[in-house]
């Protein structure tokens, strides 16, 4: 079985549910039987690389609130991540994830993809490291596994793995996406947001007994994070 997931390292309900599907798949029986993919997805491409502007006054002028409201937000947020026993700071840096996006692919060749995703919401969510910046990338990268001088080669072309995340971007479009994370099971059963792991347990066991459901049936398991082009939800918020 191979489950692919669509996240962005900016969004926050991407490293939630990270760490549910994880969970889920913990209890699956034949977890070993199954393989997990990354693909690329951008909440703001336009968003440049390095940054100054910390999320919680991105949200403010975004969404025309205060910041007390902003800070209220990301606290609720918070709160889920702490559910799932994870880290969470919102003095982070607000930037664009392409080129951190290119590195996964990089990843995925030397089969380092899922220690570089969580090095790299590490680095965002908990530490609020500034990943916009080629030095800070350049470590986090490595410390993952991945070899400096393909990272540095990777950095210093724009146009490397470039093609590859626009594809899967546009699959994701494809594929009905429009927010992430977005989980697909053998390209027929689809999971939209940070369900609960016992969501994504059954959808494991249902896809597992070729029983799953038109792709996107999923997607209606129950109220979810997710994030999309006008923000975050908090479910129940």
């Amino acid at each position: 079985m191979r489950v692919e997931i669509w996240s962005d390292i900016a969004c926050p309900w991407c490293y939630i549910g990270k760490a549910r599907f994880e969970a889920g798949l913990a209890g699956f029986a034949h977890r070993e039987r199954v393989e997990v993919v990354h693909r690329s997805f951008e909440l703001d491409p336009n968003a440049p690389a390095a940054t100054d502007i910390r999320v919680v006054d991105m949200l403010a002028t975004k969404y025309g609130v205060s910041r007390a409201q902003a800070e209220a937000m990301e606290a609720r947020v918070a709160e889920a991540a702490a559910g799932e026993g994870l880290e969470y700071r919102s003095d982070r840096i607000h930037g664009n994830t392409f080129d951190l996006h290119r590195l996964m692919h990089l990843a995925r060749e030397h089969g380092v993809q899922e220690a570089l995703l969580d090095a790299f919401y590490r680095a965002n969510f908990a530490e609020a490291r500034r990943l916009g910046e080629p030095a800070v990338l350049c470590v986090t990268a490595v410390g993952a596994g991945l070899p400096a001088e393909e990272v540095a080669r990777v950095l210093a072309d724009p146009e490397a793995y470039a093609e590859e995340v626009r594809a899967e971007e546009r699959e994701a479009a494809e594929l009905g996406a429009t927010g992430v994370p977005f989980f697909v099971i053998d390209r027929r059963y689809g999971i939209s947001g940070g369900q609960p792991a016992e969501v994504f347990r059954e959808a494991l066991e249902r896809a597992y007994a070729d029983g799953a459901e038109p792709l996107g049936a999923a997607g209606e398991a129950g109220e979810a994070g997710v994030c999309g082009d006008d923000g975050c939800a908090v479910p129940g918020k």
